[in-house]
């Protein structure tokens, strides 16, 4: 069915043009496809050729300045680019699961190809979300001067309609609720030393939002019987002046049965409740790794996909060992004698002790290494890290004359002076 709505006239006025589209990206400089640093650095680039303080007193370059601002604005954020390229210009006011079904239904951006079914801000026709075709070809747009002043100053054709079709409520237009996808969750979660090491499984226990099972999702529960708003069609017609659209009904929410809302969830489709989980720890999990598991976030509504959880791994530390990526770092105390004369002392590593070789003439702070007594890699199974042994050579505490005189006698024999390097450098 096509609704004619307006008066006719004879003549189209052309005074009311669509928003005139602000190609964002030739402002600066990338093609639509760049990556988030592409835009980032060409951004900063006219930023310093345009700079205010760069060019005191330049009208030009400071709105030159101002634009490269705004496209960057708009761009360098990933929400407001995404409506940006399927409306064509970004406001404020504008609706993303709006815009998702405008981009879906085909339709070009609100500028320049016009909205629509006004491409370049001529004649033509279009439908509402519902699919109902709206004549726009003999409507008289004079009558929205006053909106064609606000499309001026940054509005557009998009906002004088955005209440009619489920933007904003306004007109007094109900917005239509539409699928969306439930939200990612994120937990941090504390693992034990060796649980990270030779892997293990997790119990936890996540606080979700998931479908109410009362409803299946839908907020609303079916009692039989014919919708007394809609009288069984599912739409609803609404007026705005001398237009008149359909509108998916409130009630029903465009089923034409009657009903009530969920008394479980209170109408929103899901409810919160906590479930238990088992998640797997691969042997060699690193500190700050994410564990994916897929559908386990937030329920969407309206029978949309669920959302991702996310685990964040915290690993505990241990008095002796520390752990860099794969290695395994140890301080280990030698005497003077081990280290000296050299010796091979036991160390303890991750799989137990382990003989390591002290080299004569070894100093505090010289670090040894054991290869492939480090952990084993989470990513890949042929590679194993090492262990990094640090040596600190403790001195005992001399008691008897018989130690003290050994001693004297062994600095008798090795007269050298540790300092005398360092005195060199004063």
């Amino acid at each position: 069915m096509r609704v004619r709505v307006g008066r006719p006239r004879e003549k189209w006025s052309p005074t009311f043009m669509a928003t005139q589209t602000k190609d964002y990206y030739g402002t600066l400089g990338v093609k639509k496809s760049a990556s988030q640093d592409e835009i980032r650095k060409a951004f900063r680039k006219l930023a310093r050729k345009y700079h205010p303080d760069v060019n005191p007193g330049d009208k030009t370059a400071e709105e030159k300045f101002k634009a490269i601002s705004e496209a960057n604005d708009v761009l360098s954020d990933p929400k407001k680019r995404k409506i940006y390229d399927q409306v064509g210009f970004y406001s404020d006011n504008i609706d993303p699961a709006t815009a998702e079904a405008y981009a879906r239904g085909g339709g070009q951006g609100f500028g320049a190809g016009g909205f629509g079914g006004f491409p370049g801000g001529g004649r033509g026709s279009s439908s509402g979300p519902e699919g109902v075709p709206f004549d726009f070809s003999g409507f008289d747009f004079s009558d929205f001067a006053d909106q064609e002043e606000g499309a001026r100053r940054g509005g557009s054709f998009r906002d004088i309609f955005s209440g009619i079709f489920g933007g904003g409520g306004g007109f007094g237009a109900q917005p239509q609720r539409q699928p969306e996808p439930g939200s990612d969750l994120e937990y941090q979660v504390r693992v034990p030393f060796w649980t990270a090491i030779r892997g293990g499984v997790m119990k936890l226990n996540i606080q979700r939002r998931d479908t109410c099972a009362t409803c299946h999702g839908s907020g609303f529960i079916q009692t039989g019987g014919t919708c007394p708003q809609c009288n069984g069609k599912g739409q609803v017609t609404q007026t705005a002046g001398r237009m008149k659209f359909n509108v998916q009904c409130p009630r029903c929410h465009g089923t034409g049965k009657d009903g009530h809302v969920c008394s479980t969830c209170a109408g929103e489709g899901v409810v919160t409740r906590t479930e238990p989980l088992e998640v797997r720890i691969k042997a060699g999990t690193r500190d700050g790794q994410r564990i994916r598991l897929a559908g386990k976030g937030n329920a969407g509504s309206l029978g949309a996909p669920p959302g991702d959880l996310y685990i964040i791994v915290r690993i505990d530390q241990h008095p002796i060992f520390k752990r860099e990526g794969d290695d395994i770092h140890l301080t280990v105390p030698v005497t003077p004698t081990e280290a000296a004369l050299g010796a091979k002392i036991e160390v303890p590593t991750i799989d137990g002790r382990s003989l390591l070789r002290i080299p004569p003439g070894t100093q505090t702070g010289q670090k040894l290494r054991l290869r492939e007594k480090g952990v084993p890699s989470a990513t890949d199974e042929s590679h194993r890290g090492d262990e990094i042994v640090e040596v600190k050579i403790t001195v005992p505490q001399v008691r008897d004359e018989r130690s003290k005189e050994i001693l004297r006698e062994l600095a008798k024999l090795n007269p050298d002076d540790p300092r005398q390097d360092m005195w060199k450098q004063v």
